[in-house]
Order: structure tokens, then sequence, then C-alpha cells
């Protein structure tokens, strides 16, 4: 008794010691628990972005005026008309003119490329056939949403989407005819869209001088 008495002040400073220490250790403990559990969650909410964002490997049977038709691995980053430069090309014969060159692919999906002869009886009869089997013919549907979107574009702009223009509508640019616009349509049928305006200088008969008289009126 007479040593605590004794000692009262000094046991006092300890145990005031020793709490003080166990606070600091027990906030410090907490606030790396918090540190740890906070960046396992960015860990996992970046694992789950990657996830969302990683092109999946997708299985393709693309057929018809091919080079080389057959099945072809891709991923569906990648569009119809990487399946058709997967397999060697188009043929000379070929005509996509019905084909959605732009579609993203899916696993299973079945491409027929169909020949200039095929879609100009389809023509003949008015009709261009876009059977189920085949995946990357366009649509009704498609054909509405993207003539809305040409003539918004034009609105808008006042230019004219070479990569989405009709023959007629390529005529309205100075020295285009009928002649040039078939093969700046023919072209693009072929390599797909242009990329860029002066790409349409690698079409046939479009050279500098044309080039400049339209490229203020044209958009890709």
């Amino acid at each position: 008794m007479k040593f605590l008495n004794k000692h009262k002040g000094k046991i006092f400073i300890l145990i005031f010691i020793l709490f003080t220490l166990y606070t600091v250790y027990d906030t410090y403990n907490f606030e790396t628990k918090t540190e740890v559990k906070t960046q396992k969650t960015e860990t996992v909410t970046k694992k789950e972005k990657t996830k969302e964002t990683k092109e999946e490997k997708v299985l393709v049977d693309i057929k018809g005026e091919i080079i080389t038709p057959g099945v072809y691995e891709l991923t569906t980053n990648n569009t119809v008309m990487d399946a058709i430069n997967k397999a060697g090309g188009l043929t000379k014969a070929s005509d996509t003119s019905n084909i959605n060159l732009s579609k993203k692919l899916e696993d299973e999906m079945v491409i027929i490329i169909y020949s200039k002869t095929e879609i100009e009886k389809m023509n003949e009869e008015n009709k261009i056939e876009c059977p189920p089997c085949n995946n990357a013919c366009i649509k009704e549907e498609d054909e509405k949403a993207k003539l809305e979107k040409e003539t918004e574009e034009t609105k808008t702009t006042g230019k004219i989407n070479i990569n989405e223009a009709t023959s007629e509508e390529l005529q309205n640019l100075e020295g285009i005819g009928e002649a040039k616009a078939n093969a700046i349509i023919e072209y693009r049928n072929k390599n797909g869209n242009f990329k860029t305006t002066e790409d349409i200088k690698n079409v046939s008969g479009i050279g500098d001088s044309v080039y400049e008289k339209i490229k203020d009126n044209i958009t890709v």
C-alpha cells in the first residue's frame, strides 16, 4: 500500500503513456486497414472495367465472293470489313452494296458476299435479299437509320458524306458526274469506308484538281 501511495504519480504517468500508445497504434492500424481495403476495392474495380472492355474472340463463317472462304477467328472489336480482309479480300465479281461493312462481329456470325450478277438480279426483281442466315446483310431498319443520319448530317454541316452518299447525291458535287459517282461507290464497296476525305483521290478519275473543287463540301 505504501508502495502504491509512494509511486502513485509514476503509475498514473505510465498508465497514461500506455493508453496513449494504444490509441496511436489503434488509429494507425485502422487507417492502414482502411487504406488496404480501399486499394483492394480500386483493384477490383479496375479489373471489372478491364473485363468489361476486354475484347472477346469470335469465330465467323465468311463465304461467297471471297478469295479464301472459310471460318476465321477474330474479336468482337473487329468489323465485317476486317473479316473480309482476313479471308484474303473480295473477288472481282463481288458486290457489297447490301453488306454492312462496319458492323461489329459476333460469335458464329455468317457473312455472305454476293456477286454483281446476283445483286443485279435482285435489283431487277426490286428486292435486295437479306436472308436470316446472312448476318452481315443490311436490313431495312439499318437503311432507315442510315438515311436519317445522312439527312441530319447534311442539315448540320451542309456537307455530303462520301462513305454513305448515293450516286445522285454525289453528282451534286462540282466535277462529279454519273461515272465518277459510280466509281466512288464501287471503290468503297471494294475497299471499305474512306478514312479521310483526301482518300477519295484514290478513286480512278479523281485527282488533285477535282479534289480541290469538292474538298470543302464533303465529309467522312
